[in-house]
């Protein structure tokens, strides 16, 4: 029971940032693509590979919506990102494959020293942890750190340049320094659409 409850907290911060992934930085595109693939894969290795995240174009209500696929194509759950409220705060709601609405991720303003806070939610409103990404450092990276409820730091997300063939790749770590998994989106193909290919530590 541990063991799927975790699955879960993991799974919701990956599907967070892939509902992240339209208008936000690189980082806040990736940041948590791999994060569940990463986690899941350190715990169920021989069950779980590669998969995608295709997000489309905005609505005309202003929500954006991601499409997580497994590596047989199947989809098992959406991200949807509603507009920027008065407050300056943005909310992804995460589904399962059913429609079932498990969580949500919303994302605050900058703070003074260019730090951005997201907060993750269950499907009961409990939080259950935050991702904080930083400013890009001189090397053009962007960090991305992530902890649970308490407060303890359970892994980052870095983003690097974009390449010259237009893509971007995020490596994801565990609390002890370990690679989990990469994140790479490509360009936005000529009917809007951006696709994450996201591999484990592995490269499957």
């Amino acid at each position: 029971m541990l063991k799927i409850c975790k699955y879960c907290i993991y799974k919701q911060f990956f599907l967070y940032i892939c509902g992240s992934l339209y208008k936000n930085s690189v980082v806040m595109r990736k940041f948590l693509i791999v994060f569940l693939l990463g986690f899941t894969v350190a715990a169920n290795a021989q069950y779980y590979g590669s998969g995608t995240s295709t997000t489309g174009q905005t609505d005309i209500f202003g929500n954006t919506t991601t499409t997580h696929r497994d590596s047989y194509g199947n989809s098992y759950g959406t991200s949807t990102r509603g507009q920027t409220d008065v407050f300056g705060n943005t909310t992804t709601t995460h589904k399962d494959a059913y429609g079932n609405s498990y969580g949500t991720s919303t994302r605050g303003q900058t703070d003074v020293f260019g730090n951005t806070t997201t907060t993750h939610k269950d499907a009961y409103g409990n939080s259950y942890g935050t991702s904080t990404t930083g400013q890009t450092d001189i090397f053009g990276n962007t960090t991305t750190t992530h902890k649970d409820a308490y407060g303890n730091v359970i892994g980052t997300s870095t983003t690097g340049q974009t390449d010259i063939f237009g893509n971007t790749t995020t490596t994801h770590k565990d609390a002890y320094g370990n690679v989990i998994g990469t994140s790479t989106t490509g360009q936005t193909d000529i009917f809007g659409n951006t696709t994450t290919t996201h591999k484990n530590a592995y490269g499957w």
